[in-house]
């Protein structure tokens, strides 16, 4: 642990150091796309210049709400980010909103000894004062105001586990244009970590799955099963950060692969055998026609006992490969598979017979 983690930590139990970062990147106050494209942008420049509180833009196939989309991940051990260090506020803008938090933080009644952890974060960003690997700062580095901007830790307010949410603690720090962060901040963003958020919060096409017979179907009768052709258009969402001396973009791609059927009971035989139906001349399954009742269909379950007057949840889970493109990264570069799940009701009736 660096010594301006521990002092973070002890800034947050004894004075709510949250405060002091209150509002812009430091709450991941992001502005998602309508599924569209054209995601709003938030924060910008005001009459001197100084751009502050760059956020994560998002576009293309993106939930509107800003929540996690409808993808999963195959890969149970993948993980987007919890958090990471993006660009926060230009020297002049952080220099006034910490200089006023600081002084509103030391007139809390009882302080006590919070007030010497105040001190020496008030000495860290104005009288030069740094710890190992962590230099200080002479007011608030305002000489290079246009030259750079601090960065501070992102909260993905999407990461339900609450230590990895927060676990960017680290002391806002300065990083010039053109730069990278300094190699401690691991989590500083990145193109990968972009295509991570874009896959987090894709929206792909819900998978409902034709059959035939649609439904209500019989004992022993294969039922045919397909996918509309427009299902298998590819998908992307789009992640970026733009400020003065910073551009990131990740583009993350979502291409169909293959249609999983599982019945919803022991008694029935999936076609293919392991319910794995792949895409074949860019269709999955057939759609059935007149004069095929007795083909056996590419895609497809036969079911063997009747639901008795209830119905079987059929599960559909339709597998996509997803590559991301960004800055530094020309060539697609593979991600874990991605699925999503639409579960319909079958109902299976016995075949009436005639005794004569």
């Amino acid at each position: 642990m660096r010594v301006n983690r521990a002092v973070t930590v002890c800034l947050s139990l004894s004075l709510a150091l949250s405060g002091l970062l209150a509002g812009g990147v430091a709450h991941a106050d992001e502005d998602f796309g309508n599924g569209k494209g054209g995601a709003k942008e938030e924060g910008g420049r005001d009459k001197t210049g100084i751009y502050a509180a760059a956020q994560v833009k998002y576009s293309g196939a993106v939930t509107v709400d800003g929540s996690s989309g409808n993808v999963s991940s195959a890969d149970v051990n993948w993980d987007p980010p919890a958090c990471w260090y993006a660009p926060y506020l230009g020297a002049k803008d952080f220099k006034k909103k910490m200089s006023a938090d600081i002084k509103d933080q030391m007139q809390t009644p009882g302080l006590g000894s919070g007030g010497a952890a105040l001190g020496q974060l008030q000495r860290h960003y104005e009288d030069d004062y740094g710890w190992t690997d962590t230099p200080g700062y002479k007011d608030y580095n305002v000489e290079k105001d246009g030259e750079g901007m601090f960065w501070a830790g992102v909260e993905n307010p999407n990461e339900p586990d609450a230590l990895k949410r927060m676990s960017c603690s680290d002391l806002p720090f300065w990083v010039d244009n053109g730069e990278p962060p300094p190699p401690q901040y691991e989590e500083a963003i990145t193109p990968e970590m972009l295509a991570a958020l874009a896959y987090q919060h894709m929206e792909l096409p819900g998978t409902e799955v034709t059959l035939a017979p649609e439904a209500v179907t019989k004992v022993n009768l294969p039922t045919w099963a397909w996918l509309d052709e427009a299902v298998f258009d590819d998908v992307t969402a789009t992640a970026a950060i733009d400020v003065p001396g910073f551009n990131l973009t990740a583009t993350t791609t979502a291409t169909p692969k293959s249609l999983t059927l599982e019945p919803g009971t022991k008694d029935a035989t999936t076609i293919p055998a392991n319910g794995e139906c792949p895409i074949v001349d860019g269709k999955i399954g057939e759609p059935y026609a007149k004069g095929k009742s007795k083909e056996t269909p590419p895609c497809g379950i036969t079911y063997h006992r009747s639901s008795g007057g209830d119905s079987y949840p059929l599960k559909a889970s339709l597998t996509w490969e997803i590559t991301w493109q960004g800055t530094g990264q020309a060539a697609p570069v593979g991600m874990p598979d991605g699925t999503i799940e639409a579960v319909q009701d079958i109902t299976v009736e016995e075949v009436q017979s005639i005794n004569r």
